[in-house]
């Protein structure tokens, strides 16, 4: 069993990318707001011909993050109902990691994925992970990893990237990460 929280405002149906994969012990999640409240007719027959359970739930959207406080807020109630399963972000919006890493402090699996396809996902950070640590000592693997889910445009990943290591190992690094990042702006 896993559970899904979808930031459907930031995603849209491609956060629904990989629903078929999902099981009848999953639960999905959808955070919407008037603004993203529209299904094109793939994305409704996907969502009903999916094992996994699907719950909607609309936003009030008064003020700037209203889906995210409320994502967050239902993520906590789930996790002191249930601590012992993966839970997963489904948004491209890094304001997350903040509370991703507390969870993780925790002791609690939280995640934050831009679809629902925990696989391809999860080989992809596996292989990058596999790689940066062909190339770096355990604490700047972790030091890099952090840093690609802090900055959200490429120069800024660069530039930080500079100022903790030399020019050679910084395009190092960066040749082997840069399959992984083409989802960052590039300003």
């Amino acid at each position: 069993m896993s559970v899904f929280l979808i930031d459907y405002e930031n995603v849209s149906a491609s956060g629904l990318d990989g629903l078929e994969s999902l099981t009848a012990g999953d639960i999905v999640y959808i955070f919407y707001t008037e603004n993203a409240d529209r299904l094109t007719f793939s994305a409704h027959r996907r969502l009903i011909e999916t094992a996994a359970q699907v719950r909607y739930y609309k936003v009030e959207s008064g003020t700037k993050n209203a889906l995210d406080f409320q994502l967050v807020t239902y993520l906590g109630y789930l996790i002191r109902e249930a601590a012992d399963v993966p839970y997963y972000i489904i948004s491209k919006d890094s304001g997350f990691d903040s509370v991703i890493n507390f969870w993780s402090k925790q002791s609690i699996a939280v995640r934050r994925l831009p679809n629902l396809a925990v696989e391809a996902v999860t080989q992809e950070q596996e292989e990058l992970l596999s790689k940066l640590k062909d190339l770096l000592e355990e604490d700047d693997v972790q030091t890099v990893i952090a840093m690609i889910q802090k900055y959200k445009t490429k120069q800024g990943l660069n530039n930080a990237l500079m100022k903790q290591f030399d020019n050679k190992k910084t395009s190092e690094i960066y040749r082997v990460i840069k399959p992984y990042i083409d989802n960052k702006k590039a300003r």
